[in-house]
């Protein structure tokens, strides 16, 4: 079997888990006798397959989750989930295997709520150290603040918590490639000492 790629590269794709995916054929495909199309999953799942002449086979672990167009050779994906992620590859098939379309589709979930909490203030409310965690505290970093810059101390290795300052309020936020969460305070306010309490 000869293998023959029309393309530079695999397509990165990011998707939210139970949202739908479209991966498209950006080129024509024209199937002659003999020749068949599929649209095949890390190498060994034929999700579909259409023969030359229009009869169109989906798998039985796709029926009820995927809709195809024969004329553009289009794969719509409903309500993905993680075990969809993985290496999508249409195919024209007959003396020779030719990729038309590959995709890397990464399934995620959304990121979780963010929430930011004041560990010490200087007395002039212009340096701050914050604690910037997931609202299920499973993720957190801590950061020192001033009027410029804040800078990590401590936390989570490898979290994707992510601090900064901009206009004067400190902005904590947690995201991935298909969900972002941001809690945003203006560092007066983080300072401020509670009604009653010195």
């Amino acid at each position: 079997m000869i293998f023959i790629s029309l393309l530079s590269a695999v397509t990165p794709v990011f998707v939210q888990t139970g949202k739908d995916l479209l991966l498209e054929v950006k080129e024509p495909v024209v199937l002659n006798e003999g020749d068949f199309f599929t649209w095949n999953v890390n190498g060994s799942d034929n999700a579909v397959r259409l023969v030359h002449g229009g009869k169109l086979n989906i798998s039985s672990n796709y029926k009820s989750r995927v809709e195809f167009s024969a004329q553009n050779h289009s794969l719509l994906l409903k309500n993905v989930q993680k075990r969809d992620s993985g290496v999508h590859r249409a195919l024209v098939s007959g003396d020779k295997d030719i990729t038309v379309a590959e995709y890397s589709v990464t399934v995620l979930d959304p990121v979780s709520g963010v929430k930011l909490t004041v560990k010490l203030c200087s007395s002039d409310s212009t340096k701050v150290t914050v604690i910037c965690s997931t609202e299920d505290s499973l993720i957190s970093n801590t950061f020192t603040c001033d009027t410029q810059t804040c800078s990590h101390e401590e936390g989570t290795p490898g979290a994707s918590l992510d601090i900064y300052l901009e206009n004067g309020s400190v902005i904590c936020n947690h995201s991935n490639q298909v969900s972002s969460k941001t809690d945003i305070q203006k560092i007066e306010d983080l300072c401020k000492k509670p009604e009653g309490k010195s």
